[in-house]
């Protein structure tokens, strides 16, 4: 229970901490947006089938999600927090019992500074996750990012940085590199407003300690006998692409394609879909 309780307190600073990053010192705001949904994933059969017990078998779930960001003249500010299967799970979760009933909380903050004049940004990203049988891990990028903007609606912010890991299996440290992009295209069909995004992160370079663990005493790491992959290769591939229909103003629908390869704590790939409903404030 100890445990558990950390890490939520460590995932409410870090949304804390965003919160404090989006709010208007001295700064003009060119934009910003907040809402709250409820979505379902759906993971295929394959994927399903290919998840190992180490990683944890994949299940289905419900999440709940807060989100929200703004831009200023000095940069932007990004953050969601999610609730994952928020009706389950209790104190001390075997990992080892069913996934399905597994309760996460998951939370990720970005935050990029103009430097000077330019389109280019110094750039930081913080991701946190724990569930109920005390796993947590949090992820940090930091590096610079470029923007993107065109006058037919559509927008790319790609970005490069150093990527350190916390998990409380293996500990702390430097895990390689992390690039990767957010996009949008905001378009009209049928008198109806619509959106496109995709979020991409590609892991690389990552520490032998994160790709899997020994489980025999002769093992001495990747290829020897007693090797456990759990998240596989050096590189590591997560992302989704959805598309949104803004129905009305407050409220939006949507559909999206989750991927991974070689991440989530499965050696090979992953995919999914979530169907989303938001309210928008």
């Amino acid at each position: 229970m100890g445990l558990m309780m950390k890490n939520v307190k460590m995932l409410a600073l870090a949304a804390t901490t965003l919160a404090a990053m989006s709010a208007p010192v001295a700064a003009e705001q060119y934009y910003g947006f907040a809402n709250v949904s409820v979505n379902y994933l759906d993971w295929s059969e394959g994927t399903v089938d290919r998840s190992t017990a180490e990683g944890g078998q994949k299940a289905d779930f419900v999440y709940l999600e807060v989100e929200g960001g703004a831009g200023y003249d000095w940069g932007d500010v990004y953050g969601f927090i999610d609730f994952e299967n928020p009706t389950k799970g209790d104190w001390g979760y075997d990992a080892g019992e069913d996934a399905a009933e597994a309760f996460r909380i998951a939370a990720k903050g970005t935050v990029a500074v103009n430097i000077g004049e330019s389109n280019w940004n110094y750039y930081g990203q913080l991701y946190s996750i724990a569930d109920s049988s005390g796993f947590y891990e949090q992820n940090i990028v930091l590096g610079v990012s470029y923007d993107i903007n065109t006058d037919f609606g559509l927008w790319v912010k790609p970005f490069l940085g150093a990527h350190y890991v916390h998990n409380n299996f293996i500990g702390a440290g430097f895990n390689g590199g992390m690039a990767g992009w957010v996009l949008g295209y905001n378009f009209k069909l049928g008198g109806q407003d619509f959106m496109i995004t995709n979020w991409n992160e590609i892991e690389f370079a990552r520490a032998d300690e994160y790709r899997g663990f020994c489980a025999a005493d002769t093992c001495g790491g990747p290829g020897d006998a007693g090797w456990v992959e759990t998240n596989g290769d050096s590189t590591g591939l997560n992302g989704a692409v959805a598309l949104w229909w803004n129905a009305t103003s407050k409220f939006t629908l949507g559909l999206q394609y989750r991927y991974a390869d070689n991440k989530l704590g499965t050696p090979g790939y992953q995919n999914a879909a979530i169907f989303s409903a938001k309210y928008n404030f």
